[in-house]
């Protein structure tokens, strides 16, 4: 306190405060003068100028979501977050967790795959039935988009034609597509027409047309579900190594591609492996990456996917969240 050193702005102000300290010591006078000093701060009495100390900026508010151009969501199959996460067999992923975000405490909704796929497009699980063939009507992304102005296509590897909404065709899989179950997509051309091959991404992202959400499922050779080009036998590190590579060649030129600079990459598995029920389907890894996500982050809240599902929506400004999206955690923690 010794050290401070104030300066009245005239002799008569000087002289008055002379007059009311001088019947104290130096070291209660110095102390008065510190006191008079934080009052005036409190009452205005010392203002700011240029060339001061820069203000805190104020953190984002809780639940707030930073405003994405675009999101990808990429889906591979049957593994849980221990036989992915640390596995030399799938360096590029493992990598991604590393440098960018991971949730650890993640966990699929059900088994088998089908009402995962749901659960990340409509909030709900119509059916837990890999060959169901009937319809879904509930609230979904392709309505929630079209109330909002934004576009989405889901790109599936192998699907045979552009706005194809038939049956399995190998190595394609139907209950890995949600959106040729819904009505939505069924009765309307232009949204059956946003389900198109896999090799319409690298077209779209050349011409600088890729939509608002993008949903990208690979076959079953590439997403780490059955071995690789068509073998017969395999073992599971080669289906993991087969997927990861499919990950760096067609995933990682859109990570790195300066055009999609403001975009969120989430990737993620349908569900564990069968035994695994934990919250209904067993924990899996999802990774996060974006200019506006936490680097070498680890988020340990419990979420499942239809907090993925609320999180694609938040990042593209949708206010629709559809079933259970609407009440899932917010996934804001991720986000800097």
């Amino acid at each position: 306190m010794g050290g401070t050193k104030l300066t009245p702005s005239s002799s008569a102000a000087s002289n008055g405060l002379t007059r009311i300290l001088a019947p104290m010591g130096i070291k209660t006078a110095y102390c008065a003068l510190f006191l008079i000093f934080l009052a005036l701060l409190g009452c205005g009495g010392v203002g700011t100028h240029a060339g001061g100390p820069t203000p805190t900026p104020t953190p984002l508010p809780p639940g707030t979501i930073p405003a994405a151009d675009h999101v990808f969501l990429v889906i591979l199959e049957n593994h849980g977050f221990a036989q992915v996460i640390g596995n030399s067999s799938m360096p590029y992923l493992n990598s991604l967790a590393a440098q960018h975000a991971l949730a650890t405490n993640y966990f699929a909704d059900t088994h088998p795959s089908i009402g995962n796929y749901f659960m990340l497009t409509t909030g709900t699980i119509p059916t837990n039935d890999d060959n169901f063939t009937g319809t879904v009507s509930a609230d979904n992304i392709p309505r929630a988009f079209a109330a909002a102005g934004k576009t989405w296509k889901g790109y599936m590897e192998s699907l045979p034609s552009a706005g194809f909404t038939g049956g399995n065709v190998d190595p394609y899989l139907k209950h890995h597509d949600p959106f040729v179950y819904m009505t939505d997509v069924l009765n309307s051309s232009a949204e059956a027409a946003n389900v198109v091959p896999f090799t319409q991404l690298a077209a779209d992202a050349s011409a600088g047309a890729l939509p608002s959400f993008a949903f990208i499922v690979p076959n079953e050779e590439d997403d780490a579900v059955n071995c690789p080009g068509g073998a017969v036998t395999c073992t599971d590190d080669q289906k993991l190594a087969a997927a990861d590579t499919w990950l760096k060649t067609n995933i990682d030129p859109l990570i790195t591609s300066p055009a999609l600079a403001n975009s969120v990459f989430i990737i993620t598995f349908d569900e564990a492996f069968d035994l695994d029920i934990r919250n209904g389907g067993g924990q899996v890894p999802m990774v996060m990456v974006g200019s506006h996500v936490k680097t070498s982050f680890k988020s340990t809240t419990l979420f499942q996917h239809e907090s993925t599902l609320r999180v694609i929506l938040d990042l593209l400004q949708v206010t629709d969240h559809p079933g259970n999206s609407a009440t899932a955690p917010t996934m804001q923690e991720f986000f800097q």
